[in-house]
């Protein structure tokens, strides 16, 4: 048997096998201090429980960066920029940046729906649902404070196209938060249900990451552009 990642289906949650794509590191910015990638969708961040769940981004990294620490990390579905620190002092800066908040995140998300504000904010306590895990629920009773700000810069009778701006980082908050809304993202396997899930990714990607240099203290801004 398996060790497989779960989705979504009419009857509920199912495992499927795990299949990360071979895709050669795409470095976006290297120096003694930090390493800036660009994940693909379907690769975990880090190793999962099994033996067949240890290919992940930071394995990969480190057959070619050895020293390469952890700061943060993508849902395996989500794409896009990650930062990682190259030595001890640069995770303690880094980790202190977005324990602060002060590392400021955008995502691109296409969403189910037509969207007919320009912009709001979702301010929805999350916690875990426990007997659906993974999967994650929107509970003001329980809940840990999550904040998104969104912005709807394309719009259709069917889908729009969101930036999203989390103020927090909860478990798929983004993907919580946009179905708390009434627009689950497109592809999602484990919140969309119907044709909004007939996709072949989750439409979600980590486009824009504004951070502080941990040994310099400047300012730096790097970007992806969403593959879709």
């Amino acid at each position: 048997m398996f060790v497989g990642l779960k989705f979504r289906t009419g009857l509920g949650m199912k495992q499927t096998k795990y299949s990360p794509p071979e895709t050669p590191l795409d470095i976006v910015y290297e120096d003694s201090d930090i390493l800036v990638v660009n994940k693909p969708e379907g690769l975990l961040s880090v190793p999962g429980r099994g033996l067949d769940l240890q290919d992940c981004l930071l394995n990969r990294i480190h057959e070619v960066f050895p020293m390469a620490l952890l700061v943060h990390r993508l849902d395996c579905d989500t794409s896009g920029l990650i930062v990682f620190a190259m030595n001890r002092h640069s995770q303690r800066q880094l980790s202190m940046q977005f324990e602060k908040r002060l590392i400021k995140k955008t995502y691109i998300a296409r969403v189910w729906g037509h969207v007919i504000e320009k912009s709001g904010i979702i301010d929805d306590p999350i916690i875990v649902d426990w007997p659906n895990r993974p999967l994650q629920k929107i509970c003001h009773e329980t809940g840990k404070p999550a904040m998104t700000n969104w912005r709807c810069i394309r719009t259709g009778q069917k889908e729009s196209r969101l930036k999203l701006n989390p103020k927090t980082g909860r478990s798929h908050q983004l993907r919580v938060h946009c179905k708390a809304i009434g627009h689950v993202i497109l592809g999602d396997p484990l919140y969309a249900q119907g044709e909004a899930a007939n996709y072949d990714r989750l439409m979600l990607h980590s486009e824009e990451l504004r951070i502080n240099h941990p040994e310099s203290g400047r300012g730096m801004s790097f970007r992806s552009k969403a593959p879709f």
